[in-house]
């Protein structure tokens, strides 16, 4: 069903669709660079949020992550039926192949590289991230690199590393990296 769905779609689009693990940006510099190439700004994180009425953490203590995980897939779809757009993804979605097929259809892939350290100091301060409602948020995202980090290079048209970087840094390299892809 996916495979006829994407003979349907223009292989690629003006979309810029960034992936990466949590703390890496990708909402806040997503925001900044639609901003900057007049383009739609979509999160699909906040689409899940809006559709649902509820927060992901709610959606994840009903329906754990494999429900999430479906909403999270509709979502995408539905973000991805547009173009013209700056997307900043949750950072499991690439654990799905369909979803890995649907973001390499559909757009530039940008990979928003960050250190576990970076991703552990950007990510301290809120409690909204239920794979971090452990004791060792930094264990946890070592892990959850060890099986993501693979895929999201698979699927990276560009990979821009975030430490150190600001949110003006890292939107202008993003626009760099896409004039000269």
């Amino acid at each position: 069903m996916l495979y006829r769905f994407l003979l349907l779609m223009p292989k690629k689009t003006n979309n810029i669709l960034l992936v990466g693990p949590m703390g890496s940006g990708k909402t806040s510099v997503g925001k900044l660079l639609a901003n900057d190439l007049e383009k739609r700004f979509l999160d699909t994180d906040e689409q899940v949020m809006k559709k649902t009425g509820v927060d992901i953490s709610y959606i994840f203590d009903m329906e754990g992550e494999e429900g999430f995980r479906k909403r999270e897939r509709l979502a995408l779809k539905e973000c991805l039926n547009d173009n013209n757009l700056v997307l900043s993804t949750g950072g499991g979605i690439v654990l799905s192949q369909d979803n890995r097929d649907l973001l390499t259809a559909r757009g530039t892939v940008v990979y928003l590289q960050a250190s576990i350290d970076s991703q552990v100091e950007r990510t301290a301060a809120t409690n909204n991230r239920p794979l971090l409602q452990n004791k060792d948020p930094e264990e946890t995202l070592e892990e959850l690199m060890l099986t993501r980090a693979p895929l999201y290079e698979e699927i990276a048209d560009i990979t821009i590393i975030t430490d150190n970087k600001s949110l003006k840094e890292m939107s202008k390299e993003i626009q760099r990296a896409i004039n000269e892809h």
